[in-house]
């Protein structure tokens, strides 16, 4: 299975029975919140947004909500142990819990998803205060994770019921970071099939690209890939699943030390990746690195971009090409001290696919950093 590239008909269009306006926020479920809500501002130059937690009526934990243009991030701590979230964190770490996708009409969206096969997570519930109401469902998928899917068409507030706002002295100015481009889910063996037919079936997803061992491996691993695309294109759900070869693969570390399926990395839009990346180092982000030689021969490869080639090598951004563009993207280490999440920065022109000429230098690059903590 070489790859494959589906087109999204407007017939598809038209029968989207779950369509989806993009990402509403990701949550994380994490250690300490307030620190982890100071690093995404200090590092990844997010701004204050609201709070949740005993002082606004919430007894069993602490939130903080950022926000960066259309990207907001959610991170939440428990008050006490012995719960999901204390539970979720102990056996995971620091992860992402909820992918809350923007809805017209989230009681509609749980009965159709539902009513198709998916476990509810949360039955349709409105949430209000004097700035409106908020509507959020939400459904299972892979692991631990969950599809909140949220209608704020009739709220004014900051972020949603139960939050204030939350003001702060401390706002480090943008890093040019826009959207969620996409987000990576690894599942256990065997079970990449299995949840691309939940989101075609569930969700009404369509597998729009499929990468096999062939495409995505080294000397020492491999693994499978496909991308699952919402009928508008403004929600993508890759899905990994491990691949058998010489060594353990990025995706079985994954799994080992999450404890389970989960969400790998979250892929962050820019429209300026070298000012974004430049600043990103400068504020502590790390990035993976390719060796130089990857460069030497990149534009007859990709032929001509706009960029100089020399900030990319310096930062080590990568290059691909296919029919209707082209994109660039780097990938930053582990955020956490398990090697589980990271993120991507992508910027876009004209390309719709997720850099597969960028494949084996990449995956060299994190078997060099699985290596130096003896899990390759």
């Amino acid at each position: 299975m070489s790859t494959q590239t589906a087109t999204l008909s407007t017939n598809a269009l038209a029968q989207d029975f779950l369509p989806l306006q993009g990402t509403d926020y990701v949550e994380f479920y994490v250690g300490n919140a307030k620190q982890a809500a100071h690093f995404y501002k200090t590092a990844f130059g997010f701004q204050s947004l609201a709070y949740a937690g005993p002082e606004t009526g919430v007894k069993d934990r602490a939130s903080y909500a950022v926000r960066q243009n259309k990207l907001t991030f959610v991170f939440t701590t428990p008050m006490r142990s012995g719960n999901e979230i204390a539970d979720h964190i102990y056996k995971h770490g620091d992860g992402v819990k909820m992918l809350a996708l923007k809805v017209d009409d989230a009681r509609d969206a749980w009965h159709q998803t539902t009513s198709r096969g998916g476990k509810s997570y949360m039955e349709p519930t409105v949430l209000t205060d004097g700035e409106g109401e908020v509507i959020m469902s939400g459904i299972h998928t892979y692991g631990d994770t969950v599809h909140l899917f949220i209608e704020r068409k009739n709220y004014n507030g900051t972020f949603m019921p139960g939050y204030r706002k939350w003001d702060s002295h401390y706002n480090p100015p943008s890093t040019g970071l826009l959207y969620v481009d996409h987000c990576v889910g690894n599942v256990g063996w065997n079970q990449m099939n299995k949840w691309v037919n939940f989101y075609e079936e569930v969700m009404g997803f369509r597998n729009i690209l499929s990468f096999d061992d062939k495409d995505i491996s080294t000397e020492y691993s491999a693994l499978m890939s496909k991308v699952m695309s919402n009928g508008n294109g403004f929600v993508k759900f890759p899905i990994n699943e491990p691949a058998e070869g010489k060594k353990k693969s990025q995706v079985e570390e994954y799994l080992d030390f999450y404890d389970g399926e989960g969400c790998q990395h979250v892929a962050l839009a820019t429209n300026d990746i070298v000012a974004t990346v430049t600043d990103l180092q400068a504020r502590g982000v790390e990035f993976l690195k390719v060796p130089t030689t990857y460069y030497d021969d990149l534009l007859d490869r990709v032929g001509h971009i706009d960029e100089d080639l020399a900030p990319l090598r310096e930062l080590g951004i990568l290059v691909d090409r296919d029919d209707e563009g082209y994109l660039l993207q780097i990938f930053t280490k582990p955020v956490e001290d398990r090697p589980t999440l990271f993120f991507e920065i992508i910027q876009r022109k004209g390309a719709k696919s997720f850099g597969k000429g960028n494949f084996k230098a990449l995956f060299e690059a994190i078997e060099r950093e699985q290596s130096a903590r003896g899990n390759l």
